[in-house]
């Protein structure tokens, strides 16, 4: 069911809770979801490619001056990226009770659902104002940049976590019932090392007054002063509904107490302790730096970049390995003694086409 939206209510300023995996974004994306004001979300994995396409477009729009669409009409980039921001505002906020309705239905139609507790509900009153919305979607913390552009309101939640139990978490998480995160302690730590000097870097960019860093161990040791705090920094008032979702554990990955990984193989340990210890013991307020700031811009560039071309690279590769295959195919014909360096490029070849078959850069890169 749409809903008319109540404009005097409403605000584009969404807030995402960003960080590494394992660290907490969904129980506080659920805490600040009781909040009558703020509408709580699944993860929504796509806005942050989204905002790429956006920008392609509106290249692809321009490239001509004046003798381009957008060009000839005057169109300006956040003109542009401002009307789907607000579109996508609009639409999330008109369907709150479409989403209510199907977070009934999936706890009815699962027993042990943590959806069918009282503390986890998408809204509590038909009153509720509901003006803005949360998403905890992890892998946004490489997307800030583009996400900023789309929404200029919004704020980031740098949730931090210590590594040692985000590691301890990452290789467990299989027994939640999902994909597994990592294969080895050593991807464990580098994932941790990416995501949160990817937020520490957005923070530096932004200011601290756009990217908010909180500390996981804070928000369970002394939740409702953690969350009048991050409630202050969003100016909402504080309500006591917030802190209900930490009475209870979901999406946990059941470590054993016991469970100490060790992997002789891992160099990012101490990486990132010393990056652990920096962020948790330093919570001097930061101010924006241009200069960073420009480096996401051009960091966004150049993933826009690789996205527009990365067909015509994916078609260039394969032409490459079917004149390859085609040598290969005449030499064993010819003479099948000098067939030993080419079963060597053909073990190589096949690393190869699996790399030139993904479809987009990775987040992580």
């Amino acid at each position: 069911m749409n809903i008319q939206l109540d404009t005097t209510r409403v605000m584009n300023k969404p807030i995402f809770i960003v960080g590494s995996p394992r660290s907490g974004t969904s129980i506080l994306t659920w805490c600040l979801g009781q909040h009558s004001n703020i509408l709580v979300q699944e993860e929504s994995d796509w806005l942050g490619r989204f905002a790429l396409d956006v920008e392609a477009a509106y290249q692809s729009g321009t490239h001509r001056g004046e003798r381009s669409q957008l060009g000839s009409l005057g169109v300006q980039r956040p003109e542009f990226f401002n009307c789907f921001g607000d579109a996508i505002n609009n639409l999330i906020l008109q369907h709150r009770y479409e989403r209510r309705r199907i977070a009934l239905e999936e706890a009815m139609a699962t027993p042990a659902s943590d959806l069918r507790l009282p503390a986890f509900q998408t809204e509590r009153s038909d009153s509720d104002p509901k003006g803005r919305w949360v998403d905890g979607t992890p892998e946004y913390s490489f997307y800030i940049c583009g996400l900023r552009k789309l929404f200029p309101g919004a704020v980031f939640i740098h949730l931090l976590r210590d590594v040692k139990s985000v590691v301890r978490s990452m290789l467990k998480f299989k027994q939640t019932g999902g994909p597994a995160l990592v294969e080895n302690e050593q991807q464990a730590y580098d994932y941790w090392l990416r995501t949160v000097r990817a937020c520490f870097k957005a923070e530096r960019a932004y200011g601290s007054r756009v990217v908010y860093r909180m500390l996981y161990c804070d928000l369970v040791g002394d939740s409702a002063r953690t969350l009048r705090l991050l409630l202050d920094f969003l100016q909402e008032p504080y309500e006591p509904a917030c802190l209900e979702p930490l009475q209870h554990r979901i999406n946990s990955s059941n470590v054993p107490p016991d469970f100490t990984p060790v992997d002789p193989q891992t160099g990012q340990e101490v990486e990132a302790r010393q990056l652990e210890a920096e962020l948790m013991n330093d919570r001097t307020p930061v101010p924006p730096s241009g200069a960073i700031a420009a480096e996401l811009e051009a960091e966004f560039e150049k993933r826009v970049h690789h996205n527009q071309n990365v067909n015509k690279y994916h078609r260039r590769a394969l032409r490459k390995i079917a004149a390859l295959e085609k040598q290969l195919e005449q030499l064993r014909c010819e003479s099948p003694g000098r067939l030993k360096p080419w079963q060597r490029w053909m073990h190589r070849r096949q690393h190869l086409g699996k790399s030139v078959r993904s479809e987009r850069i990775s987040p992580q890169e």
